[in-house]
């Protein structure tokens, strides 16, 4: 299996990348295919493939923010049971983050991700992929470290027709086990410049702000 960077969209493994990505999430939160051609194009966003002879079986996103030293996760595929795709991606991720903050002169501080919590919305469906199955996909990232960010979030569409989306949990992996709070700015800080590209957002979500910056600190709890 190798992992391949894609970096335009006249790239044939994007392609069969987006056909994934639209089979596996719902539409709301699938990019157009000619959007991404910026995001694709951007060095700060890391778009890459798992390519098993040929196929694309797996995909991951992400973002290192040097100002802060920490990463994003912008989504994990599995396209495929019993290859081990989400162990090699991850590997692979991790390995390539660690790069970026040590080029940084540091040491990672920890990544954020999104994750559906299905305890709270029933009807998330994700393409039939048992590993993709919203329950399996909660429980991977508690056994990777991710911790629940201690507030109720709010998720732009990335439709950007200004709906909220609900039924996510905003979630914090640290570096250093031991840490178990982390500085609102630093949440608010993130969230919004990684929906800056949004012209349209909810109400919701700068509520959800400004309950945020009412606060110094938000507690890391269990996913």
């Amino acid at each position: 299996m190798e992992y391949i960077r894609i970096t335009n969209l006249h790239d044939p493994l994007f392609k069969k990348m987006h056909t994934l990505l639209g089979e596996v999430f719902p539409p709301e939160e699938v990019l157009e295919f000619n959007l991404w051609k910026e995001p694709l194009e951007d060095p700060s966003i890391h778009v890459y493939v798992a390519d098993h002879d040929g196929e694309v079986v797996g995909a991951t996103e992400y973002r290192y923010y040097p100002q802060w030293n920490v990463a994003m996760t912008d989504f994990t595929i599995i396209g495929q049971p019993g290859l081990a795709i989400g162990r090699f991606l991850a590997e692979k991720r991790q390995e390539d983050l660690h790069r970026l903050a040590e080029e940084n002169g540091k040491v990672l501080y920890g990544g954020f991700a999104e994750i559906y919590n299905p305890y709270l919305r029933k009807d998330v469906e994700f393409g039939g992929v048992i590993p993709m199955n919203p329950y399996v996909r909660r429980e991977v990232l508690s056994h990777l470290g991710y911790k629940r960010l201690d507030f109720p979030y709010v998720h732009p569409s990335w439709k950007n027709d200004g709906e909220p989306v609900l039924g996510l949990d905003f979630c914090f992996i640290p570096t250093d086990d031991h840490i178990t709070e982390i500085s609102t700015d630093l949440v608010v800080d993130f969230l919004m410049d990684y929906y800056s590209v949004l012209s349209n957002k909810p109400k919701m979500w700068y509520e959800m702000l400004d309950f945020l910056k009412a606060q110094k600190k938000v507690k890391l709890l269990p996913l």
